[in-house]
């Protein structure tokens, strides 16, 4: 196939200054240059994910050398491609996770980072499934260590990292799925995608919910992107050798934590992030989303939740509502391109 002629500019969008969804402000940009061992992706689907709105915030910098734009998952198709690139050729159908620079119209991506599009998934869900998924697999298999007959709690049940956790953990075989939300909505979402207690935050305390229900046993892992006052509740909350995953801090630092509950349970609390991590390692965690997760996906037990789509240059009302924590499942920007 024929390489297709680029425009030599491009919509991407930029962050004005840290700050709301306002500063999120559509600009041109020079279309990206590929080098060696890399592809360039025309954007047709990007997700939206957390570390997008602390990197917005000024609070998550872009690693070295990795472009300012946002985003950090997409999918689309191949256009161009670098020297040295030999696993896809122009015209492939892929999604990547990529270090930044989803939220525009042409992505570059590693190859050894980006995969062909699965079978029975749009643009749009494959655009909401790599950084989410990879994230979830490091961090509640790898780093938690979650095996089948074990429990879990998952907070920020509505997520894009809570309901691929929850699907995740019950197509792996636990026991009990406890998810904290928002709203009876929320509720119904979360029980629907295999949370068996969906624990209304806003009413109940969750602490005491998962007591109960464990007969004071607690659970063994527990997947937070919360932080606060909610790190100290987790140690209550966990079992005998329970595992406690942070892979966020949506409500800041703790101010208080009574670590003897750590001890006496010999808990291990664990912290983790997928950006910054090497394309090697990236690429090893890949495979074992292929070997383990994809059957799942091609079977279509499990699918990517997408919540809403809107088009690329209104990423500032996609940001709106993910700030307001009323979506269940993924918000994804589609290019017009």
């Amino acid at each position: 196939m024929m390489t297709p002629t680029l425009p030599s500019r491009m919509t991407a969008i930029d962050i004005v200054q840290p700050g709301g969804p306002e500063v999120l402000i559509p600009t041109q940009r020079p279309t990206p240059s590929v080098y060696a061992g890399e592809l360039l992706i025309r954007v047709h689907a990007a997700g939206v994910n957390g570390p997008d709105v602390l990197q917005r915030k000024g609070l998550y910098d872009p690693p070295a050398g990795a472009s300012d734009i946002p985003g950090l998952e997409v999918a689309g198709e191949v256009v161009a491609l670098g020297p040295q690139t030999t696993r896809f050729k122009v015209g492939d159908q892929v999604m990547a996770l990529i270090p930044g620079g989803g939220y525009a119209e042409y992505a570059v991506a590693d190859e050894r980072t980006t995969l062909q599009l699965p079978q029975g998934l749009s643009m749009i869900e494959a655009a909401a499934l790599p950084e989410t998924f990879m994230t979830v697999w490091v961090n509640l298999f790898q780093r938690g260590q979650f095996k089948a007959g074990e429990s879990v709690l998952i907070h920020g049940g509505a997520s894009g990292i809570g309901t691929t956790a929850t699907m995740l953990a019950k197509a792996f075989g636990a026991t009990k799925i406890f998810t904290t939300v928002a709203n009876p909505e929320q509720q119904a979402a979360s029980r629907a995608l295999g949370a068996d207690h969906a624990i209304n935050y806003e009413t109940h305390d969750f602490v005491t919910e998962v007591m109960r229900e464990t007969d004071g046993r607690g659970v063994d892992v527990i997947v937070d992107i919360i932080g606060g006052d909610y790190v100290d509740r987790n140690l209550k909350t966990a079992a005998m050798n329970g595992r406690i995953v942070q892979i966020g801090v949506i409500k800041g630092p703790a101010s208080h934590v009574d670590l003897f509950p750590m001890l006496v349970k010999r808990l291990t609390h664990i912290g983790s992030t997928l950006r910054s991590r090497s394309h090697e390692e990236k690429a090893a965690i890949i495979a074992e989303l292929e070997a383990q997760v994809w059957p799942h996906i091609r079977s279509g037990r499990i699918k990517p939740l997408i919540y809403a789509t809107f088009p690329l240059g209104e990423a500032r009302a996609a940001h709106e509502l993910m700030d307001s924590g009323r979506h269940i499942g993924k918000i994804v920007l589609t290019s017009s391109l």
